[in-house]
């Protein structure tokens, strides 16, 4: 079993993806550990396209059964998903989770560096692009024309669900001869 998470950054992904691979035992691959090269600050430096793609096919297809995490959107690979699940929470609270993250992540040097508070500012005015599809490569609109083209299973996971909810619905999902399965957002109260 294959799975791919994908969503919009801090659209929970990578927690999810750790979750589940947790509960089902298994590796969990996270895109971002191929798409950047490490360096310090985190995150500035991409990685050759074919080296990346090279690098997770490798270790995808050592694995009978493993979760990638993070957009695959315009890479080359060869790798057979049984699932994919796509991961969309309301603009308001994904952006108030990011900026959030980043602080717990970073500290305040994300404000007070010359540097590293451009960095904080550009990667916050790219991620608000996302819903109005105004951004460069990974928006709502490249995602859901991606999965429109996908031949596996696709399951929507769109509002604001708890992990436990959202790894409930995988499991569900997973263990049904459905072919598409679509979640509805929780109903407020």
């Amino acid at each position: 079993m294959k799975l791919h998470i994908m969503g919009a950054s801090c659209s929970g992904v990578t927690t999810l993806g750790m979750a589940l691979a947790k509960q089902l035992g298994i590796i969990y691959l996270d895109s971002d550990d191929y798409f950047w090269e490490k360096t310090e600050p985190p995150f500035t430096t991409r990685r050759n396209p074919a080296l990346r793609n090279k690098m997770i096919g490798i270790d995808a297809n050592k694995y009978d059964n493993c979760i990638i995490g993070g957009s695959l959107l315009k890479w080359d690979l060869d790798i057979n998903f049984d699932l994919i699940v796509f991961l969309y929470i309301p603009h308001e609270i994904r952006m108030e989770r990011l900026k959030k993250r980043e602080l717990e992540r970073y500290g305040d040097i994300i404000f007070t560096d010359p540097d590293r508070n451009e960095q904080y500012i550009n990667f916050l005015n790219w991620a608000k692009g996302y819903d109005d599809n105004t951004t460069q490569g990974r928006t709502l609109a490249a995602h859901e024309k991606w999965l429109s083209e996908q031949t596996c299973p696709v399951l929507e996971i769109r509002g604001d669900y708890t992990v436990e909810e959202r790894v409930k619905q995988i499991l569900e999902r997973v263990t049904s001869q459905k072919s598409v399965f679509y979640v509805q957002p929780p109903i407020e109260q």
